[in-house]
């Protein structure tokens, strides 16, 4: 009968060690064991927020990227824009400058011409009276002589030969 009691008392024995863990040690056990399995779970909800915050934020990033490269696009064509329009311009300015100058030479050159007609006028009827008045074998006083030359060189200017 040893054998009744002895399992009398150890069960008696179990069952007060099961009640004494069930009320004394494993509450602690089982906070710390729900206190962790909610750590993780906090853990994994905020790795899973930083993941969709992180694909976010990319999203967000080539948007911008995308954004600044466009308008990098857009000012440089401009800048392209305004340098060949400034280069237009600025040759449009030489171009009208050349003209001007051209024109004031070419200016400048038949005022030389007129000149210098003038000037050949004045010394052939000179020398054109000169040559009649040896010819003559007189000289012809200084009011018919300007008078003469006057007429000589209104006849070489229409380009009518001179009456001798």
């Amino acid at each position: 009968m040893d054998i009744n009691m002895t399992l009398l008392g150890q069960t008696i024995a179990m069952i007060v060690f099961v009640w004494f863990c069930m009320k004394i040690v494993w509450p602690p056990l089982i906070g710390a064991i729900d206190r962790r399995r909610k750590e993780i779970a906090d853990g994994i909800a905020a790795g899973e927020k930083g993941q969709k915050e992180l694909a976010e934020a990319r999203h967000g990033s080539e948007a911008i990227l995308a954004e600044a490269r466009q308008k990098a696009v857009q000012v440089t064509d401009l800048a392209h824009k305004r340098g060949s329009d400034l280069v237009a311009e600025a040759k449009n300015v030489a171009l009208a400058e050349g003209q001007r100058l051209v024109a004031q030479a070419r200016g400048e050159i038949a005022n030389e011409q007129n000149r210098a007609r003038d000037g050949l006028r004045k010394e052939v009827s000179a020398l054109a009276l000169a040559g009649a008045a040896k010819v003559l074998g007189r000289e012809i006083d200084a009011k018919a002589h300007a008078a003469l030359l006057d007429e000589l060189a209104a006849e070489l200017e229409k380009g009518a030969p001179a009456r001798g």
